[in-house]
């Protein structure tokens, strides 16, 4: 993936809204552990980086998906983890399914003021008792005249709290589990109330990422018209596991540049810090593994760059986006780590951004698909994996 001058004025435009909107109130966000989605979104989707790849029918700006992953490499300058996945959850988890297969009339309902900053959605996808194992939700809608009622839970959902919409999925009927759900527009609240039947049921207190909103929430009953069905019915884990696609890329290109900002700021403390004589930066060791974490982020980067290029071109890149999550997560362990090794004391105190980058970045390897689904998927995609006895 080739980053033109538009990919750059792209990246430029974000950077001066990070710098000027976003950084200087993280501190506060986090200690709030909430941060203010709908101001946010609204200032992005004024500079119109909520659409850059839906149709401009819609608000967006019709771009390929290369743009799409410019802005999430970009969203590496926030200092914390929170508010780049807030945002990559309207842009690229909660709507891809929508503008692709949504009706017009979605569209108008949901998309075009999402991408204008006007809504906040979120993605409901994980319950109690499924998180990895998509097939295993249990929420349901059973049809009731032109209308769904939707009852279960929805766990772990990022920007809940605050959110207008749900991209939730649903189980529509009694058939095999990988073709009995479907994905369904539910709208979470009216004039800033939550919609008859929806409860917060939990804000959910995090080790990391305090400054996204995470909710458990209930739905009793819900009427949805069944119109705000996405596509067809039945097809919702297909439309969902394309959807998780764009995920698991939005977050392997997410890492790039705050585990880039990590080390650098780990170069700069350790040619400050000094001891026995001399700096950190002088110990063979401290530079030897420097070395390794960049060579391994540039690694990163380039299987990254390869996937999107390879999506860009219209190719299925499970394989390729699959091993960029995995990488991902794992580098987003090992790199806070051991840079936070290498500030000693002052890496173990609650303000420092390695450390804060050491508790955000733990969720890498679980979220969006734990460590362990994506080796799964790879094994069967090699052609490894035992089946399951029938």
């Amino acid at each position: 993936m080739q980053l033109s001058h538009e990919h750059r004025e792209v990246q430029k435009t974000l950077k001066r809204y990070i710098d000027e909107h976003i950084n200087p109130h993280v501190d506060e966000w986090e200690a709030a552990e909430m941060m203010p989605a709908h101001e946010i979104f609204k200032g992005l989707g004024n500079l119109g980086l909520l659409g850059l790849t839906k149709p401009e029918a819609y608000g967006g700006a019709g771009l390929d998906y290369s743009y799409s992953m410019a802005m999430a490499e970009t969203l590496g300058h926030i200092h914390c983890g929170g508010v780049p996945m807030a945002i990559g959850v309207q842009t690229d988890m909660a709507t891809p399914a929508l503008a692709r297969f949504g009706s017009e009339e979605l569209k108008r309902e949901f998309l075009a003021p999402s991408i204008a900053g006007d809504l906040v959605g979120c993605i409901g996808v994980s319950e109690p008792g499924a998180g990895s194992d998509v097939s295993a939700i249990k929420s349901v809608a059973r049809k009731d005249g032109d209308d769904y009622l939707i009852s279960g839970q929805k766990m772990w959902i990022t920007n809940s709290l605050q959110a207008d919409w749900m991209c939730m999925l649903v189980n529509t009927g009694d058939g095999p589990a990988h073709k009995n759900k479907s994905l369904v527009m539910v709208r979470m609240r009216e004039n800033g109330k939550l919609v008859k039947g929806i409860e917060v049921a939990q804000k959910i207190r995090k080790i990391g990422m305090n400054s996204s909103d995470t909710g458990l929430i209930y739905f009793d009953e819900v009427r949805v018209p069944q119109r705000n069905l996405i596509g067809t019915e039945g097809s919702g884990f297909i439309y969902q596991m394309q959807q998780f696609q764009e995920e698991r890329l939005w977050c392997a290109a997410s890492t790039l540049q705050s585990l880039t900002n990590c080390i650098g700021w780990t170069v700069e403390w350790a040619q400050d810090r000094k001891l026995f004589g001399a700096s950190l930066a002088d110990q063979q060791w401290v530079q030897f593994k420097l070395a390794e974490l960049k060579t391994e982020v540039e690694s990163l980067r380039a299987l990254t760059y390869l996937a999107v290029e390879h999506y860009v071109a219209g190719e299925d890149v499970t394989e390729w986006a699959t091993m960029a999550k995995l990488k991902a997560g794992r580098l987003n362990r090992i790199v806070p780590d051991t840079c936070l090794q290498f500030w000693g004391g002052m890496g173990f105190t609650w303000e420092n951004k390695v450390s804060r980058m050491y508790r955000d970045g733990r969720l890498a390897s679980i979220g969006g698909g734990a460590d362990e689904v994506m080796m799964g998927i790879l094994s069967k995609i090699m052609g490894i994996a035992k089946r399951p006895q029938k």
